[in-house]
Order: C-alpha cells, then structure tokens, then sequence
C-alpha cells in the first residue's frame, strides 16, 4: 500500500479567507481543486468561482475546477438509488469520474501539494471521502488526507473505520480481512435538490 500521498481534501464551511489559507499554508497546499457540482456559497460568497481564483493567486495558489467530473451531485438520474440518493458505487463507473480520478492519480505520482475543495467541514460528510477518497484508495492505493483545521488531520483509513463504525479496518477486524466498504450520501437527497441553489 503506497502511504505516500500529496492529496488532501478540506471543507470551506464559513471560513474567512484568512482560516482557509492558514491551513492550505499548515499543509505546504499549492493546487485547490474544486470539487462542488455547483461551485457557489449563499453563506460564503468568497469562495464563489469567479471570486475565490483571485484571492488564491494573491497566496500563490492555483485554483482549478472539476465538479462536472467528481462532483458530488451529478444531474444523471441514473446515479440515483431507489430511495432518491445518490449511489456513489454507480457515481464511480461514469466515465467523466473515471477520467477526474485520472487527473488525481497524476497529480499525485508527480508530487502535487493539492487539496480538494468542498463545502462542507467535516469530511465524515462529504463525498470526498465517502467517494473520491474511498475510490483512491481502493483502485489506486492512494491514501489521502483530510484537512479539519492547521494542527489535525484524518487518513481516509481512519475516516473509512469510522465511517464503517469500525467494520472496516486496513488491517482486517476479528474476522479477518474485510470487504472494501461502501457508503452512502447523508444528505444529497433527489428530493431536496430541487430547492437548493448552490450547494456542493
């Protein structure tokens, strides 16, 4: 298993400008790739695309956007499951996330200090590890980390474990190995969709 990585992901939330940076500078951040299918906030408008490329680059960090690959809500109505939420097992097999994967995948192998970008805080919720981060390290062996603040960061080991409630663990349980895990989207309901604007 390669526990050499250069990916990282982290939430905006309602950082101000200075928080954000803080941490990109704690973790040596160069690249920020944008992973919301829609790339606004109501509630932090700086990080609006359009807005947030310009104050990056004053910090010397490149900004580039790739929510049409591995976003997490897609608009394909086949990426949904029975109950109306999105089923990141069939999000994974569309080609444009296959092709986003890509992209991480060189990135990393050339050594690219690059966080991506979400909405939300806390990654236990975010498809960037329930589903970016799982298929990294599953079909790629590239264990990235998760940014919660300067001083603390996840393994997407660690989040899996503790998203699984301990069902699964990079060393096998007390059964033995264990089956890759899958999770599931806790909010991305098909249902309230319709009435949000720009988020994630």
């Amino acid at each position: 298993m390669n526990n050499i990585s250069t990916l990282y992901s982290i939430g905006h939330g309602h950082k101000t400008i200075e928080e954000f940076v803080a941490e990109l500078n704690a973790y040596e951040i160069k690249y920020i790739i944008d992973v919301r299918t829609m790339p606004f906030s109501k509630w932090a408008q700086h990080f609006n695309q359009g807005i947030i490329e310009t104050w990056l680059h004053q910090f010397d960090i490149t900004y580039a956007y790739m929510g049409n690959a591995i976003g997490g809500k897609p608009q394909d109505d086949s990426c949904y499951d029975r109950e109306g939420y999105f089923d990141y097992r069939k999000m994974a097999q569309m080609p444009k996330f296959k092709e986003g994967l890509k992209r991480l995948v060189s990135a990393n192998e050339n050594g690219f200090h690059v966080a991506l970008m979400c909405s939300e805080s806390d990654p236990t919720l975010c498809h960037r590890s329930k589903l970016i981060g799982r298929e990294l390290f599953f079909q790629n062996h590239i264990n990235i980390t998760h940014i919660v603040d300067t001083e603390k960061s996840l393994s997407q080991t660690e989040l899996m474990k503790d998203l699984s409630k301990g069902q699964w663990d990079i060393n096998g349980n007390l059964f033995g190995s264990c089956d890759p895990p899958y999770f599931r989207s806790c909010k991305a309901h098909k249902q309230v969709l319709e009435y949000e604007e720009f988020y994630d």
